[in-house]
């Protein structure tokens, strides 16, 4: 029979995995504790969190809610940090993997992106990958260049004109006297 906190433990796994759009497992052993506070407040900083939670309990959760766990069975053993990503899916695992290589703590095990299972490798080829909002930044920038260039090139006409017309009153000028 289980006992009324791992229950709510569960619930709470459940919720926050529906919540979320990637999930990454960490090993963090060896990791103090303010290290500990310092990667949760980065992680939330980016519109994720971060928590430690039982194995078993994970296993749990996510054969009810059918994931695939099959190939990433192995790596619910040790210590585990789960991060979620409710924002975007991406910047907490970005967040992570510059952590990590900052302290060489946590070790990533492996993920899941919107269901599906991510390996270890995966995971740090996510983390390279840049985020939503500098995507957006670029998207924005690129669309932006051909806009001004056609902007040079439509006032350079009324610029012309007006260079046209200046020397032509300095002629005038000087015909006059």
């Amino acid at each position: 029979m289980p006992n009324k906190r791992n229950l709510a433990s569960v619930s709470n796994l459940t919720a926050k995995l529906q919540k979320s759009k990637s999930v990454v497992f960490a090993d963090y052993r060896g990791l103090s504790v303010n290290n500990q506070r310092l990667l949760r407040r980065q992680i939330t900083a980016v519109g994720g969190e971060l928590i430690v939670a039982k194995n078993t309990l994970l296993k749990i959760v996510f054969k009810d809610l059918k994931y695939p766990l099959e190939s990433l069975i192995d790596t619910f053993t040790g210590p585990t940090v789960v991060l979620f990503a409710y924002e975007d899916e991406i910047a907490p695992i970005k967040a992570l993997a510059e952590f990590s290589q900052a302290h060489e703590l946590p070790v990533v095990k492996a993920g899941f992106l919107t269901k599906e299972p991510l390996t270890k490798a995966q995971v740090e080829t996510l983390a390279k990958l840049p985020t939503r909002l500098e995507l957006i930044a670029k998207t924005i920038g690129s669309l932006k260049s051909p806009l001004s260039g056609i902007v040079q090139v439509l006032s350079g006409n009324i610029r012309k004109l007006i260079y046209v017309l200046q020397a032509l009153t300095k002629a005038d000028r000087k015909v006059v006297n």
